[in-house]
């Protein structure tokens, strides 16, 4: 089940908060390796490394990485954590890399009293999103349309379990557009640590005060080109959430103008599925208008609204709401930090961040 490898670190050539991305030397040649300090502290040139590169030699989404598992000649790296510590919450759990967390609804915690009643979110808007990349989209959206939110982002367990793989946390972070991260289910390393995507949004709204959730998988989406084999049908279970504890669910659309894939051009049959038949209560569903002026965008747009159309059709707990895309693109290309999904950009694939950020457009509007 796991491919190792051993090398010889040769030198640190880049990362972000809570990653160090490294140049590994092994039989087999220079591997780009990255470490987590926090779980294997941070290695230097010319340690010897154990190296996890399962995903890496079958093409599969680590970014192109091979990841340190171990350094294993020098103790005095490692991490240590005070046994006494408060938190029991084991995450990743009975995996080589479990760790142990504090919970924002462990009993040991501070916000424990403030959560242990918890029922109701007051009405907070919540956007689920299928793909990690639609994040800083739909803040972008939410953003242009009231700069002030406080918008917290809830990571769920569909792809990356730690958070601090995300590129683009980091850097919306420390742009000052999230104010929180918080790791549901078995994702872990955030601001805060919940158990469930229930526990998670009820943190959002009365520990940090959030206007606004953003729910949706770490980075790297997983699926088998079969109707259910998905990881985005999470998006249609968080917005279940949502509306049982009283919240306002919007519902992001999957959506592609370039994607060579015909189940994923136009609506995606993710976005059908998970919200036309998973999701069981009612939900707004943006639907982005108007013209951008770029042919292939304004044709894949139009058909977007007649297969929402259809699809509402067949879900009559959806209730599609146009939003205008006018000004949309010069919104998105102020983005941050680099907008890519499934190897497209802003100029590839503009309807994919469209209908993302009209998402963050219509949450971030009061309601009538």
């Amino acid at each position: 089940m796991i491919t190792w490898r051993e090398g010889t670190v040769r030198g640190r050539v880049g990362g972000w908060d809570g990653v160090i991305v490294l140049e590994v030397d092994t039989a087999e040649g220079t591997l780009r390796s990255l470490a987590y300090p926090d779980v294997v502290g941070a290695p230097e040139p010319g340690d010897r490394v154990l190296l996890n590169v399962t995903a890496l030699e079958r093409g599969l989404g680590t970014g192109g990485y091979a990841v340190v598992v171990a350094v294993p000649d020098r103790p005095d790296l490692w991490p240590t954590v005070d046994p006494a510590a408060p938190g029991h919450l084991v995450k990743a759990r009975y995996t080589p890399m479990q760790t142990t967390v504090l919970g924002v609804d462990d009993p040991e915690g501070e916000h424990h009293a403030l959560l242990v009643d918890a029922d109701d979110l007051d009405g907070m808007p919540v956007v689920a999103a299928d793909l990690h990349s639609a994040l800083p989209a739909v803040v972008a959206g939410a953003r242009a349309q009231r700069a002030d939110l406080r918008i917290a982002y809830v990571m769920t367990d569909g792809g990356a379990l730690p958070a601090a793989f995300s590129r683009t946390c980091a850097e919306l972070r420390a742009a000052g557009w999230l104010t929180s991260v918080i790791t549901a289910v078995q994702a872990y390393g955030g601001d805060l640590e919940a158990v469930t995507v229930h526990s998670a949004l009820l943190a959002a709204r009365h520990v940090v005060g959030a206007d606004l959730a953003v729910v949706v998988q770490g980075p790297g989406n997983l699926g088998t080109g079969t109707r259910w084999g998905f990881s985005g049908v999470s998006a249609g279970e968080a917005l279940n959430a949502a509306a049982v504890l009283g919240g306002r669910p919007v519902a992001s659309l999957r959506v592609s103008e370039a994607d060579p894939r015909p189940r994923h051009r136009g609506l995606s049959h993710h976005s059908s599925t998970a919200y036309g038949r998973v999701l069981a209560h009612p939900a707004e569903v943006p639907v982005p208008a108007g013209r951008t002026g770029r042919p292939t965008t304004d044709s894949c747009l139009q058909d977007v609204r007649e297969q929402v159309a259809r699809l509402t059709d067949r879900a009559p707990h959806l209730r599609p709401v146009d939003v205008p895309v006018d000004q949309l693109m010069d919104v998105l290309a102020d983005v941050p930090t680099r907008l890519r999904t499934m190897g497209r950009g802003l100029e590839e694939d503009a309807a994919s961040f469209l209908a993302a950020a009209v998402a963050g457009v219509l949450a971030a509007r009061p309601t009538a």
